[in-house]
């Protein structure tokens, strides 16, 4: 640089004249020199396709002579049979209609075989519009078909991959329905002078839930049941589940006071996860004793909602079991016991807190036990099964706000005929 307010030092004046000199004969190329050697392939052809003119570049990429093409050939003999079918069904009509087309994708016959080309041409008219002749570009496209192949093979790549986990999750889940059906039960057993209806809300199709149910003889007449939930999903939920469904089948058959069967079921499960990680539920049992005009229940209770009874009447409220522990929390627990009696037209309401604890409304509010107890004492008393067909469409409707599992359980003596109908309904 020069310094400020000075010219140019001794010599650099020198400097840049050579340097101008070497830019000038860079750039001292003939039109012909620019035309022949140019990076892309140019040809003019006459409007009958007619070559009358063509570089040395893509002679060069055709291994063809000059002689041999000049006046000889025509445009679509340089390409591969699907690009003369183009040609003659696309490419040529537009360009008459149009007057140019640009970037079409086409293979020439190139020396070493077929060549990816982009093809631009357009016709050169006269000053009366007459048109003289077609001016072509043709571009080396080698390497982007190379790198379009390469997308198209990683897209396949994916599409098989995004296939194959459908697959797999679609297999996945089909294994998962099976195991979540082997925890409940198949069907409710007709209980003479009961009606019984059930129906299970999976939350997860790719998840096993914890919620359980079960209704069973016992002796004597009378019947066992129990709904329960298990924190957690996933296999070792199910493997609580499998624990708490088989304990409290077999405590009943020992002895089936509620209290007792809970308490068993409490050791059961605090000796067996106490070292590891806690695992515990909440569960309702209870035992059925049917008579000529009603049943009575006793019941008990381990941190489960409390059951909700819809009276002939229709008046509905809850049957209090207060002070109920969570059961395999402690070695020692306390749980609660209640009784009721079931007359004609009477439901026991059995549920899982996926119900009360769903989300609704803008505000995505708990639904909560008084929204549960204004429900139910809205629909007509008209037995377990329309009751769980109605709160079946009850949780249908929260859509994405019933985010848990929720299995629901209702007993009922029977308004009319002493008849005995058991269903199960599963989702």
């Amino acid at each position: 640089m020069c310094r400020t307010g000075q010219g140019p030092e001794p010599g650099e004046e020198q400097d840049v004249d050579a340097t101008d000199a070497v830019f000038t004969s860079l750039l001292e190329d003939s039109a012909e020199e620019l035309y022949e050697q140019a990076p892309c392939g140019y040809l003019s052809t006459l409007m009958d396709g007619t070559i009358a003119k063509i570089n040395t570049t893509l002679l060069d990429w055709l291994g063809l002579e000059r002689s041999r093409v000049v006046g000889r050939m025509r445009f679509a003999d340089l390409l591969t049979v699907g690009g003369k079918l183009y040609h003659e069904t696309h490419f040529a009509p537009l360009l008459q209609m149009k007057g140019e087309v640009s970037g079409i994708a086409l293979d020439i016959k190139g020396a070493a075989g077929r060549m990816p080309v982009l093809v631009t041409s357009k016709v050169k008219t006269s000053s009366e519009g007459e048109p003289l002749l077609i001016r072509t570009t043709v571009f080396d496209a080698r390497d982007r078909r190379a790198y379009e192949m390469e997308l198209l093979r990683g897209r396949r790549v994916a599409e098989e991959a995004r296939q194959q986990a459908e697959a797999d999750r679609a297999r996945l889940q089909e294994a998962l329905a099976v195991l979540q059906q082997s925890l409940l039960p198949a069907a409710l057993p007709m209980v003479p002078g009961l009606e019984a209806a059930s129906y299970y809300h999976t939350a997860s199709p790719d998840l096993l839930g914890g919620d359980f149910y079960d209704l069973f003889l016992l002796d004597g007449g009378r019947w066992a049941f129990f709904l329960g939930d298990v924190c957690g999903k996933g296999p070792k939920a199910a493997a609580v589940t499998s624990l708490a469904r088989y304990t409290l089948r077999a405590a009943a058959m020992h002895d089936p006071d509620p209290v007792t069967v809970l308490t068993t079921l409490n050791t059961v499960l605090h000796d067996r996860y106490a070292s590891g990680e806690g695992r515990y539920c909440t569960a309702i049992f209870g035992v059925l004793e049917p008579a000529d005009d009603h049943v009575d229940v006793h019941l008990a209770s381990g941190g489960h909602p409390s059951a909700l009874i819809q009276r002939a009447d229709g008046s509905t409220d809850y049957l209090p079991t207060p002070g109920g522990l969570l059961i395999g929390i402690l070695p020692q627990a306390p749980f609660t016991a209640a009784r009721t009696r079931l007359l004609p037209g009477d439901t026991l309401l059995l549920y899982t807190d996926g119900l009360t604890e769903a989300r609704t409304g803008p505000d995505r509010e708990l639904y909560g036990d008084d929204a549960l107890r204004a429900f139910t004492a809205a629909q007509p008393p008209a037995g377990p099964q329309a009751l769980i067909t109605a709160l079946s469409s009850l949780l249908a409707s929260f859509g994405d706000g019933l985010d848990d599992d929720t299995a629901l359980l209702a007993l009922g003596v029977p308004a009319s005929t002493p008849t005995t109908a058991s269903e199960d309904l599963t989702t």
